[in-house]
């Protein structure tokens, strides 16, 4: 276990919202991760917030686990997963809600997973003029990328800045690239300047390039896309 890792316990937790497993320590807190947000309070709430209808004993007002907002159950009837909140089981969410959490489970069903399984790169540091083969993978509480060879580096995932994906077999008609590296430049508690690395797929067997493609493209999806906090 890495340093970054050693106070990765979780314990179980109940709001309003429904049960949630998070970090004893909020220091170990994932970096993808959400606070649940305060609920528009039932006195300031008399109508849907979607479709306006008027609360009674008949038509009872619900709150969206994502937003906060208040809406009637026809505007808010979905239960979907919500693990960038940690809960345990789906909650109910708003419609708009309810897409983007749909679209985010793909990002922790499949890339989370792809990520902290790890990869083999040859790394280059700086402008330096030697590579080292180094395991690379996100650790278990998603806080820091990780790389092992004969040196060691845990890079905190809220200090890197800029992932470039490295890609070869271009044709002019677009299509039939695949990604071979990649350029990621990360802060230094500490440095004025960014550090960057190079990474660099292994040529050794084919299946080690359809793995490296497959976690550069994860890694990508993690800087651009579902991974950093709201």
């Amino acid at each position: 276990m890495s340093g970054c890792e050693a106070r990765d316990a979780k314990k179980l937790v109940r709001s309003s919202s429904g049960l949630r497993m998070v970090p004893e320590h909020r220091s170990a807190r994932s970096p993808f991760g959400l606070d649940e947000p305060p609920w528009v309070p039932d006195k300031e709430c008399p109508r849907c917030m979607q479709c306006d209808t008027k609360f009674d004993f008949i038509t009872r007002k619900h709150h969206c686990r994502r937003c906060g907002k208040c809406f009637c159950d026809k505007c808010c009837s979905k239960k979907v997963p919500l693990p960038r909140m940690c809960f345990v089981d789906p909650v109910r969410q708003c419609a708009e809600c309810a897409l983007i959490s749909q679209k985010e489970t793909e990002f922790y069903d499949r890339q989370l997973k792809v990520l902290m399984n790890g990869a083999t790169f040859f790394v280059t540091l700086g402008t330096s003029d030697k590579s080292e083969l180094m395991l690379c993978r996100l650790s278990n509480n998603q806080r820091y990328l990780v790389l092992d060879g004969d040196s060691h580096y845990e890079i905190e995932i809220v200090q890197i800045s800029t992932v470039q994906i490295l890609t070869e077999g271009f044709t002019p008609g677009g299509g039939n690239t695949r990604a071979i590296g990649m350029i990621l430049q990360y802060k230094v508690p500490g440095a004025e300047e960014l550090t960057q690395m190079k990474f660099t797929a292994s040529e050794d067997f084919s299946s080690n390039k359809k793995l490296s493609a497959t976690w550069l493209a994860a890694m990508h999806k993690v800087s651009w896309g579902a991974g950093r906090e709201e």
